[in-house]
């Protein structure tokens, strides 16, 4: 089974972030400043020896790449945030490049999304916009992935590097760039390219958005939590509805102002419990498609405080039985050798398997008892997806 855990290159000072956020700007800020909201909240986060890295230190790659071989997660999914004229946080990958002895496969996540501050403002304001522009600029943006497509190292099906795609419905064309970029993945000498969708729960409602991606990913635990919310959203709207009603029957003004709300709270087994009772479509074509998903944690409070949402009851030991029972799940109901992970190193919202000072290295030691214990170790001498445990 091979674990591909996305990676959040945000461990490095640029100057659009000390411009937006202050000087000095990492998401290790959020992280440190993080504060325990109710009893037994596990904050702040605190990264094991105090390990607060620099990704532009090649050193770092280095020890994550060897920590993730050792324990089994087979590759890194690094976000990639291109806005046309801009990119944004790209050293850390091209530092990859520039050093093959670093062996451990990746691949990119375009994270196709505007950049806005709304985790921190009740009024957010767009920060960099994404422009997709058009064949032009599309040609521009592939070649300079290029060079990391032909990188031994570079996750492919087959002879086809792959490109996740973080929310498909965001780019109304995206099946003539998905058309553009194979026929310049063909002409370059590869069979086109492997697209796979994020954030997929639009897939069947908004297909057309998705009939030329080829891997339709469960990206966990958010497609859970959506599918949870839904009608709880329903039912808070219709609240806060009848809330205003009531307040306007008494001359009080609650035009303009956010109701009070709280920290949401889960229990991380019923997360768990959701996404290993969801079963492959029912049509044939498309249950081809689907992957499950997998994930460390989540607790984005750092980032939104009393806005955010917690997970309660995460540990190693219940992670370890969950995994478990999800890699059987996915090899013998979905018949997939391959699942996306959240995350590596999403330190500020919870997700992460680097060890800290709370666990240790137990969710890393989790991984590779449960690959271990199913005979499902991923061959390390290959970044290919087709090739089968070791």
């Amino acid at each position: 089974m091979k674990l591909i855990s996305f990676y959040l290159p945000q461990f490095h000072r640029i100057p659009e972030n000390d411009e937006w956020w202050g000087e000095g700007f990492t998401e290790w800020v959020n992280v440190r400043k993080a504060e325990p909201l109710f009893e037994g909240h596990n904050q702040p986060r605190v990264p094991q020896g105090e390990n607060y890295y620099n990704l532009l230190d090649v050193e770092t790659l280095r020890w994550q790449a060897a920590i993730a071989r050792q324990n089994h997660v087979w590759g890194f999914c690094f976000y990639h945030y291109w806005f046309g004229e801009k990119l944004l946080l790209g050293r850390p990958m091209e530092m990859l490049l520039e050093n093959p002895d670093i062996d451990m496969p990746f691949c990119i996540s375009w994270a196709n999304e505007n950049w806005t501050n709304q985790w921190v403002s009740n009024s957010p304001r767009i920060l960099i916009r994404q422009e997709y522009g058009d064949a032009e600029e599309w040609r521009r943006h592939f070649d300079y992935l290029l060079p990391f497509f032909r990188d031994r190292r570079y996750i492919r099906e087959g002879n086809r590097p792959v490109v996740v795609i973080y929310k498909p419905t965001n780019f109304e064309r995206i099946n003539e760039m998905i058309d553009c970029w194979n026929e310049l993945a063909r002409a370059a000498g590869f069979d086109g390219l492997c697209f796979l969708s994020q954030i997929s729960f639009q897939a069947q409602e908004e297909s057309r958005f998705f009939e030329k991606i080829d891997y339709i990913l469960d990206y966990e635990p958010t497609n859970t939590f959506i599918e949870l919310t839904r009608e709880r959203n329903a039912v808070i709207k219709f609240v806060k509805h009848a809330i205003k009603r009531a307040a306007a029957k008494v001359n009080i003004d609650l035009e303009g102002k956010k109701l009070t709300t709280d920290v949401t709270h889960f229990a991380y087994r019923d997360i768990w419990e959701q996404l290993l009772a969801r079963s492959p479509s029912a049509d044939p074509a498309l249950a081809a498609r689907q992957v499950p998903g997998c994930f460390v944690d989540w607790d984005n409070t750092p980032r939104k405080g009393r806005k955010g949402t917690v997970l309660d009851g995460a540990c190693p030991d219940v992670f370890r039985e969950c995994l478990e029972k999800q890699v059987r799940h996915c090899k013998q109901d979905y018949r997939k050798d391959f699942m996306f992970l959240f995350a590596w190193n999403e330190w500020a919202e919870g997700g992460y398997l680097e060890p800290d000072e709370t666990f240790g290295d137990g969710y890393l030691r989790a991984i590779r008892d449960t690959l271990e214990s199913l005979d499902e170790v991923p061959d390390k001498t290959t970044a290919s997806l087709d090739a089968a445990a070791g």
